[in-house]
């Protein structure tokens, strides 16, 4: 399987072939870029390193900010400013962008840093980036778990030079730059260098070694040499006081020589930084290509995980590479944690946990469980510390925790470990912040209204009450058990029983029909909302375009008409976004797994290619590619419910490696499929050679091991369309308690209305609720109501796209005085010099006495003097 990774795939702006059918109806809202970078990483490791040219939002690339339609280019080329550690992989607008510790290999003096040279020739595999620049400079990164190792190849040159910027951060976009609030560096002998850099509150250390025979090494600052200086201090940065500045290697170079630079990581601290450089690598020097050996062998053993038969190259490439885009992030950093002094778990870049929790966290408990239970309680440690569970956390200090996108998300991924019975988890302990963190942002409105805005918060917070009633049942808590069952029942209050779908609110990246159609709980009473089985379909079919016209996808900068427009389709986002990638199994609940089939088909060979534009929207920190890993093998995990569902493999046998052993998945009647082929129906099922009438195996059957055996044909048959065959569903055995209305009666409109009707049935319910009676009476009322439906929709739809661009100003600019740079030896008075392209040339130098100030001012108090 690595041999077919192409870490290049999601690169660049969506190329695929022209949709046909029904794929041609899906409309795309979202940037129609992957925002994959093809640098070197290991399997959910804590660092990355990539060529870095400031572009959004990896700062690998050469696209500026996009948050819809086709990205607009910042570079005419693939260039690099130099290589640098820290990104994220397939996201958006998520306002972290790190790329610290950029190194820039040069045969220029060190004035022109910051320049960017064109990327003439450039390579990818698991674990290791190379690119050859158009100064001749030839750059090669490995990585371990908690380092990164450089070799730089440089041409015949008197003065080549590695520089090392520890100030830079971020991106080359507007706001995008990151600002170090404080910093330390400090040469400790030749070749070796330590410092430690406070980027978005979260302190990162590193320490270096470089095997630089017969180079200088100095500190420079605002691109100065600084001969005879060994440390740098810095305290409270601002926009408007930073300088670069940072460590350098210069020297003559010959064709072929190469420099190899190491660097561990630690958050915390750079003796912490040393030993993680000593367990990656081992002592030096010349420990790259051992590094890289170790990495890629990692890689290959995660990869071996899942194989599959499929005599084409492309397709192997494909879903080689959405494989390897799943195990990315989240980054593990055991005994890393920069934000309280505990040792253990430890992890960052569950960037998008809207994204990642209905596919990516089902495959990495699939597997790799005891990876799952290291987050897991890595996730109820976060809790513990900062009182609520991440909705999204990256490397960053206090508040810059996305909520809106979503509540009560990790309830779902600790539910499928309890059922799945995987040890390792004190579960009282999870229960008690499970529980918790329900109350907690938007669940205080759910418990006091009965519904929470937007309005999909309601479907999460309902379902995170029923997955915690799971983990309550196991430890043995009934009572609570009880109340939380009853509390998840309140997802019957976020649907307009007129329509049969969600309310009027906001949807964040979506509208109300991507929110409408996920996999809950209930999906027997949720097809009762929409009017029973028949009206259901009729809303899918709908929904995914069947027997609609073709769409025009947005262009580059497309207008708020023309979004609008194209919400108001609601219509299926053919995986380009996120809300909806559930939805085409709903059709399993309603006895047309025919429908999943036909719907998958298009997505898997329609959607998803080879080359650079490969992805059809943001991978989202591997959301999108382990979507399609589970949909290519003929299997979706029900994110909570430890089901996964059963639909027509694109594969004529895989396997996939889990915890009791081997499942595999094997077809008859396969035939090889293409873009815009015939579907392949499934016809019959065996598991473990009995017959499976059931559209659904249990999470204990598939961990377990087993062979599930799929009979294909050219048309639907009678399979999964009993009312028997169909997916579960957890039917309410108590009513919920009474809620109130939060407006006065007959208020316009229908968002956040707790009707009184309905109250007075659940109040008088002693049953199941009575689904018809309650779609009755709030039908009555909305009828009564003065709503302009459409205007409300058109004005929701609206404030959508005002809440797209998840970017923040940076910080105000302070006009008042500079805060200096601390240069200190003690021994030698400090010069401080311009770096000439000729080591001959000294004839702009100039002294400045020990600890005065680079940029002319008053010399500062002395701090951290060097002995």
């Amino acid at each position: 399987m690595i041999e077919r990774v192409d870490p290049f795939i999601g690169t660049d702006v969506t190329e695929l072939a022209p949709q046909t059918g029904l794929a041609a109806t899906w409309w795309w809202p979202k940037p129609q870029i992957g925002n994959t970078h093809p640098g070197a990483v290991y399997p959910l490791g804590m660092v990355s390193a990539c060529a870095y040219s400031g572009a959004y939002p990896t700062g690998y690339g050469r696209y500026d900010l996009s948050l819809e339609g086709i990205p607009s280019p910042l570079y005419d080329t693939n260039r690099a400013s130099g290589f640098s550690h820290f990104q994220q992989s397939g996201t958006g607008a998520i306002r972290k962008y790190y790329n610290y510790f950029r190194v820039t290999p040069m045969v220029e003096p060190l004035d022109v840093l910051g320049r960017s040279w064109d990327i003439v020739e450039e390579a990818a595999e698991p674990g290791y980036y190379s690119a050859t620049l158009d100064s001749g400079v030839t750059a090669e990164i490995t990585v371990g778990p908690k380092s990164a190792v450089h070799r730089y190849t440089f041409p015949r040159h008197g003065n080549a030079r590695v520089v090392i910027d520890f100030s830079l951060g971020g991106l080359a976009i507007p706001y995008g730059s990151t600002i170090p609030l404080r910093a330390h560096l400090e040469t400790l002998s030749p070749g070796v260098a330590n410092g430690t850099v406070v980027a978005e509150g979260a302190p990162i250390s590193v320490h270096i070694e470089a095997d630089t025979p017969q180079w200088r090494q100095m500190l420079w600052y605002d691109r100065r040499l600084m001969p005879g200086g060994t440390r740098l201090d810095f305290d409270h940065i601002r926009p408007t006081t930073l300088r670069n500045f940072g460590l350098m290697w210069a020297g003559p170079s010959e064709p072929g020589q190469t420099i190899e630079l190491r660097i561990g990581f630690s958050f915390r601290g750079v003796e912490q930084a040393e030993k993680n450089l000593r367990h990656d690598c081992g002592p030096g020097p010349a420990r790259f290509e051992a590094r890289r050996e170790r990495t890629q062998k990692t890689w290959r053993k995660q990869l071996k995980t899942i194989a599959v038969d499929t005599p084409s190259p492309a397709r192997r490439t494909v879903f080689s590479t959405a494989l390897y885009h799943s195990l990315v992030k989240p980054s593990f950093a055991a005994d890393e944690s920069p934000f309280w002094p505990a040792d253990g778990p430890f992890a960052f870049d569950i960037s998008t946990m809207w994204d990642i929790y209905r596919t990516q966290l089902p495959l990495l408990t699939a597997l790799f469980p005891e990876k799952a239970v290291e987050l897991a309680n890595a996730l109820l440690t976060i809790c513990e510390e900062e009182g609520n569970f991440p909705i999204g956390y990256r490397l960053a200090r206090g508040g810059d925790r996305f909520s809106r996108q979503g509540s009560a998300l990790a309830h779902t991924f600790l539910a499928d470990l309890c059922q799945l019975g995987v040890p390792g988890i004190d579960w009282d302990w999870a229960l008690v912040h499970m529980s918790d963190d329900l109350r907690r942002t938007y669940g205080e409105e759910y418990l006091l209204r009965g519904e929470a805005h937007p309005i999909s918060h309601t479907l999460d917070l309902a379902f995170g009450y029923w997955c915690t009633a799971k983990v309550a049942r196991h430890v043995g808590d009934r009572a609570l058990a009880a109340q939380f069952e009853e509390l998840a029942e309140r997802w019957v209050n976020a649907y307009d029983p007129e329509s049969g779908l969600l309310k009027d609110s906001t949807y964040y990246e979506g509208s109300r029909y991507n929110y409408s159609f996920r996999l809950q709980h209930d999906m027997e009473g949720r097809i009762a909302v929409s009017g029973g089985r028949e009206r259901f379909l009729e809303q899918l079919d709908a929904f995914f375009g069947y027997g609609a016209d073709a769409v025009v996808q947005p262009g580059n900068k497309p207008g708020a008409a023309e979004l609008l427009a194209g919400y108001k389709l609601g219509r299926f986002e053919g995986l380009n976004n996120e809300p909806d990638m559930d939805a085409p199994w709903a059709y399993h609940y309603a006895g047309r797994p025919d429908r999943t089939a036909e719907i998958v088909h298009n997505v898997v060979h329609q959607q998803f290619g080879t080359g650079r534009g490969g992805l059809p929207g943001n991978d989202d920190s591997g959301g999108l590619s382990s979507w399609y890993v589970w949909a290519s093998l003929g299997l979706f995990p029900v994110a909570g419910q430890n089901i996964y569902l059963v639909n027509a493999p694109s594969f004529r046998e895989a396997t996939i490696a889990v915890a009791g052993g081997e499942f595999s998945i094997r077809t008859a009647g396969f035939v090889e499929p293409e873009a815009g082929g015939p579907v392949q129906y499934v016809q019959s099922v065996t598991l473990d050679g009995r017959p499976l009438s059931r559209t659904w195996i249990t999470g204990e059957e598939f961990h377990e091991g087993g062979s599930l055996v799929v009979t294909l044909g050219p048309a639907p048959s009678a399979w999964g369309t009993d009312a028997a065959a169909v997916p579960p569903s957890s039917r309410p055995t108590i009513a919920p308690e009474p809620t109130t209305a939060i407006v006065p009666e007959g208020a316009e409109g229908t968002a956040g209305i707790a009707p009184a009707a309905h109250d007075a049935v659940i109040d008088a319910a002693t049953g199941p609720i009575d689904l018809a009676a309650v779609a009755e009476l709030r039908a009555a009322e909305v009828a009564a109501a003065d709503a302009d439906a459409d205007a409300l929709a058109e004005e929701a739809l609206e404030s959508e796209l005002d809440i797209e661009l998840d970017v923040e100003p940076g910080d105000d600019a302070d006009p008042h005085e500079d805060h200096p740079a601390i240069v200190t030896d003690v021994a030698h008075p400090l010069r401080v010099v311009p770096d000439p392209a000729d080591p001959s040339d000294q004839s702009t130098t100039r002294t400045t006495p020990t600890n005065a100030r680079p940029d002319g001012g008053d010399p500062p108090p002395a701090r951290g003097a060097t002995p």
